[in-house]
């Protein structure tokens, strides 16, 4: 379960590659200054760094990130998704072609994705982390791969829409979704910082809930866009000073941070927010005792897209209701 929880955060991680119609570029010299031409030769520098060369025409695309899916759904590209990942399809289904192929993430079908002649596949680095190029054989049939790090910003999340938009030939619809994004973020943090230090809440952000079985807590550290949006809002992550971006918390030691609010996406815990509230030893934490717990989308704010905007919405009335209303 725990493997099944960090997949999806992660899934943020795209990988795209090399050859015909979408190959890695030769490196011949060029300098920045060379951008614009690169561009219009349609050779251009994935989110990774690589230089990649894309094709004229897009019309058949392989998502194996789920937060990609979404990204490619909303640019109204779902059509032409050929294949995906299984959790793409277990979140999109609905917007997705019924029949289409899905695979692991973490051990894909070389050799049927190949055979779908796909003109881009954007890939997870998830599928990355065991040190092994799983795409190994995609990569040398010259079908086109790019690659999209985990994003810690949203910043990064608005430039990954853009870079996907430019790949898939819609700029102009992923320059409306990101400029969106972008009003909603000055909105919220216009309120945010406006609210005096003394009175900012302390919240605790869970992606997996303490088990006898499995007694951490996943959170959210410094250096997360989900760090990023608690600031936006005006609160105070009690993780922002652990070391490691995703940290796992003992129960202890999160009890001891006292968080005024807990805002969870565990998406695996049967009512996970009266198992949260009932959990031994945490009666006198200020979230429990005020029953401050909250239950997000983990679709929303565990996959790096414009969704998260979403999800920041809904912290931000959880927290503030009295400073917060975006009811439609």
């Amino acid at each position: 379960m725990k493997k099944r929880v960090l997949a999806t955060i992660i899934s943020a991680t795209l990988v795209l590659a090399s050859i015909e119609g979408c190959s890695k570029a030769s490196d011949n010299g060029e300098t920045e200054s060379d951008e614009t031409a690169e561009i219009a030769d349609g050779t251009i520098t994935d989110r990774s760094g690589n230089n990649i060369v894309v094709p004229e025409e897009v019309n058949s695309i392989i998502s194996m990130a789920p937060s990609i899916t979404r990204v490619l759904i909303d640019l109204g590209l779902s059509d032409k998704i050929v294949a995906c990942d299984t959790y793409s399809y277990g979140s999109y289904s609905s917007e997705l072609n019924s029949d289409i192929p899905q695979f692991d993430m973490m051990t894909p079908d070389q050799e049927q994705i190949i055979a779908l002649g796909a003109d881009v596949i954007f890939t997870t680095g998830m599928s990355m982390s065991g040190g092994t190029d799983v795409y190994e054989s995609v990569r040398e049939s010259g079908v086109c791969i790019t690659d999209i790090p985990s994003s810690a910003t949203l910043l990064d999340i608005e430039e990954d829409i853009n870079f996907i938009g430019t790949v898939v030939g819609e700029e102009e619809k992923a320059d409306a979704i990101v400029e969106e994004m972008d009003n909603t973020i000055q909105e919220i943090q216009a309120i945010g910082e406006s609210i005096p230090e003394e009175e900012k809440k302390s919240v605790l952000f869970e992606l997996y809930t303490p088990s006898a079985d499995n007694p951490v807590i996943y959170t959210a550290g410094n250096g997360t866009y989900i760090n990023e949006m608690l600031e936006i809002i005006g609160a105070k992550n009690v993780a922002a000073d652990e070391t490691e971006a995703w940290p796992a918390l003992s129960e202890e030691a999160a009890i001891g941070m006292n968080p005024d609010v807990i805002l969870t996406a565990d998406m695996y815990t049967e009512d996970v927010i009266n198992v949260i509230l009932g959990m031994d030893g945490w009666n006198d934490v200020n979230a429990i005792a005020n029953s401050e717990v909250y239950q997000l989308s983990s679709d929303e704010v565990n996959q790096p897209n414009q969704h998260v905007i979403s999800a920041l919405k809904e912290m931000a009335e959880d927290i503030y209701p009295d400073k917060y209303s975006f009811a439609e």
